[in-house]
């Protein structure tokens, strides 16, 4: 089994050539921090509106090194842990707005893959939601009329356990929450090619270049200093490393594993043919997909926060997490308990302390940033790049409007507590999928209680 090297999906189109770093001191119009979907979507987009900027993007490592290029490969338009928190400050309206604007994301990243080459095994299919507990079955119905109430009433419904049974086969499953238009993806071939795109655009791209702080006007790394009007951070789950950073986003760790390709007559037992993108509705919850030549990947949260911030080495998970999702892979598709494990891998995603993602820039300064997706940045990091080009570019749009624009949120407690608090919050997430497991168990209150400590819930 091949342990980090990033990821599986860069094992499986090799890794990329590295770009050369900053060449020293210089100017640009923009200067983009990050080279993952965030900051090449954002510098797409600022290049159609405008071909004649110049774009910079600065990137630690090389582009798609983050999660852009090690997330489960799941495009689906929707948001995380939104509608409730955004509704403090916006109207019903607006929320709704955002909800549709965030749908077409689907649509527009097809779009620009197909107008543009990018090669990603984008597969379009729908998401189902596992229930295989009464407590989960209760979870499920309510984020169906959660969601069909805002908004998304023509792409969200039900699914009875025969109806499911003919499309996969889990043990135990008593039904699905089924969402419409989302699609499969390969995440590193989509950034990798993204990447390609706008350097054809002509944005250039530095890589190997760490950025040791940034304020108005200009950017200085280790490599030299940039000059711009315009600076924005598009540095997700790797904020933490930034200078005065540390406690703005929280980086959440989240770690996956592949099989090795599964012969027909297991396929057979499983079904999926449909290639849909497949989790459940467990506390600690779980995402799978089937891959174009025929793997299953799994994932879940394994050592869901290092003390500190700190962030893994080159995607390594510990053997704990590769067993928890192996056991994981096992309970829900047992025709697969034979399978080799090819892969295991890991990465941080980007968590504010209240869980909304948002996007923004300061006018006065210069200054902006978009992230936060809390595990859904393969489609909201397209709104995000839209949006923050229109406010770069100081454009009116609908985009600028919505109501995670310029959303600002208190910082994360300082060590121990933040470390104590999302310890916590998993050790009673699984606590409580342990009590549900019993025999008609109802809800837990600790999966309530471990959201509520960190402002999940």
């Amino acid at each position: 089994m091949r342990i980090g090297d990033v990821s599986f999906w860069y094992a499986d189109m090799g890794l990329p050539y590295r770009r050369a770093p900053l060449a020293g001191d210089g100017t640009a119009d923009v200067v983009i921090i990050g080279a993952g979907y965030t900051g090449l979507w954002t510098a797409y987009y600022l290049k159609q509106a405008n071909p004649a900027l110049d774009v910079l993007v600065i990137e630690k490592d090389f582009a798609g090194f983050g999660a852009s290029g090690r997330n489960g490969g799941w495009l689906t338009g929707g948001f995380a842990w939104t509608h409730r928190r955004y509704l403090e400050d916006s109207s019903e309206e607006a929320v709704r707005s955002m909800v549709q604007a965030m749908s077409g994301t689907v649509d527009e990243v097809i779009r620009v893959a197909e107008a543009e080459g990018i090669e990603a095994d984008i597969h379009r299919t729908e998401e189902l939601m596992v229930a295989t507990r009464p407590a989960q079955m209760t979870r499920m119905q309510a984020e169906v009329e959660h969601r069909r109430h805002w908004g998304e009433e023509d792409r969200v419904f039900e699914m009875n356990v025969e109806d499911l049974a003919a499309r996969v086969r889990i043990p135990g499953a008593l039904g699905a929450m089924v969402v419409t238009n989302v699609a499969r993806v390969q995440p590193a071939k989509l950034v990798r090619g993204l990447a390609a795109v706008v350097e054809r655009m002509g944005v250039r791209i530095v890589e190997g270049t760490a950025v040791t702080s940034y304020a108005q006007g200009a950017v200085t790394t280790d490599h030299g200093q940039v000059l711009a009007p315009k600076i924005l951070r598009c540095t997700e789950g790797f904020t933490a490393g930034l200078p005065g950073r540390k406690r703005e986003w929280l980086p959440l760790n989240s770690a996956q594993i592949v099989t090795e390709p599964l012969p027909a007559e297991v396929w057979a037992e499983i079904g999926w043919e449909g290639h849909e993108v497949i989790g459940d509705f467990a506390n600690a919850y779980c995402y799978c997909q089937r891959t174009r030549e025929g793997r299953i990947t799994v994932g879940a949260r394994g050592v869901p926060y290092r003390f500190g911030s700190s962030l893994d080495t080159n995607g390594a998970p510990d053997a704990e997490t590769i067993r928890r999702l192996t056991a994981i892979l096992h309970q829900h598709f047992p025709a697969a308990a034979q399978a080799k494990i090819d892969h295991a891998w890991c990465g941080v995603l980007g968590v504010p302390r209240d869980w909304c993602a948002t996007v923004g820039l300061d006018p006065a300064t210069g200054l902006g940033w978009a992230g936060g997706y809390v595990g859904v940045g393969v489609s909201t990091s397209n709104l995000a790049g839209r949006t923050l080009a229109d406010l770069a570019l100081g454009h009116d749009t609908d985009l600028v409007h919505l109501p995670w624009v310029n959303r600002r949120v208190r910082a994360w407690e300082p060590e121990p507590l933040r470390w104590l608090g999302v310890t916590g919050m998993y050790a009673l997430l699984n606590a409580a999928d342990r009590r549900e497991a019993r025999e008609g168990a109802g809800p837990s209150r600790l999966g309530k209680l471990g959201n509520w400590l960190t402002g999940r819930g």
